[in-house]
């Protein structure tokens, strides 16, 4: 046993690190950030040199969570777990999420089960090298390669704004970062100094990072007071237009689709379905929950967070 042990041992270690520096496409990428944004050509040469090609977030990538049926996916969220975990965090941040309401018009228990979804309130950031991640994507994956190189290139711009050190800083297989997960392009466009320290700090400040979803939310156009989704039956007639489609509430009503709460005829919604042990689960999706998607484009995470809101308020209350 002893000697399998040690075998294996040495066969890790006689895995050699795969260099991010030895991917087709760096060198072209370096020359691009010294003449477009004025870098050092010797500082990212040694970045990329220490940058390292990680397999696993590949692997990852191509198998993400929303290929676990509906029931498997919601339990990771929304369980006692996380919601003894939300009412700590938003007895903990009380005024910050009164005051983040109030300025952008997004509830404090959206906010709080958000964050909650992302990372367990800051509990769970991350053990990737954010570096290694956006690099290995960006150049070792085909189908997205331009959005990750994009975050790459915001990721490098990121640190320097922010004078951090960007090897160090660790995050998600896709490269997200700090208590919101926010991508680089999103951290230098939505995040917000919203503890007026004068910095802006969203891998450990938990008020810049309240903030900072209102406003990431605020500006995909959330609309205050108004719903995110509500339980529906479709009584005979089933997918009028199609799921993807929206259409008024006067219509749904008059393909045999009605809410289980009173919603007004002119607003405008999409029906979406949930498979559950009895069969259909039906929803009418309004603009607050496909504004809920543009963090992550799913209805099984847009439903997660809208659902595990609702159980904090009702806990809370």
């Amino acid at each position: 046993m002893i000697f399998r042990l040690l075998f294996a041992l040495l066969l890790l270690l006689a895995v050699p690190c795969v260099r991010a520096a030895d991917l087709p496409g760096i060198p072209q990428f370096i020359d691009e950030m010294v003449s477009k944004h004025q870098f050092k050509r010797d500082d990212l040469v040694q970045i990329f040199q220490r940058a390292q090609y990680r397999q696993a977030v590949i692997d990852l990538i191509s198998t993400p969570a929303t290929i676990k049926p509906w029931p498997e996916y919601r339990a990771l969220f929304i369980n006692p777990k996380r919601i003894s975990g939300g009412l700590q965090f938003w007895l903990s941040y009380a005024e910050a999420l009164q005051r983040a309401e109030k300025q952008y018009g997004v509830p404090q228990e959206i906010i709080v089960a958000l964050i909650g979804v992302e990372t367990m309130y800051g509990n769970n950031a991350g053990k990737y090298s954010v570096l290694d991640a956006l690099t290995t994507l960006a150049f070792d994956y085909p189908r997205r390669a331009d959005f990750f190189r994009s975050e790459l290139e915001q990721y490098l711009l990121l640190a320097r704004d922010q004078d951090f050190e960007l090897l160090k800083v660790q995050g998600s297989y896709a490269g997200a970062m700090g208590i919101p997960q926010f991508m680089p392009s999103s951290y230098r466009k939505y995040a917000v100094d919203f503890s007026g320290d004068g910095k802006i700090d969203l891998l450990r400040d938990p008020v810049d990072a309240i903030g900072s979803v209102a406003n990431y939310l605020k500006q995909y156009g959330w609309s205050s007071g108004e719903p995110v989704a509500v339980r529906a039956s479709t009584g005979e007639n089933r997918l009028l237009g199609g799921l993807a489609e929206s259409h008024a509430m006067a219509v749904w009503a008059a393909s045999g689709v009605q809410p289980d709460k009173q919603v007004e005829a002119d607003k405008t919604a999409r029906l979406v379905d949930f498979t559950v042990a009895e069969g259909k689960e039906y929803w009418l999706a309004f603009n607050n929950f496909d504004v809920i998607t543009r963090y992550n484009n799913s209805d099984f995470y847009a439903m997660s967070v809208h659902q595990l809101a609702e159980a904090l308020r009702d806990a809370r209350n």
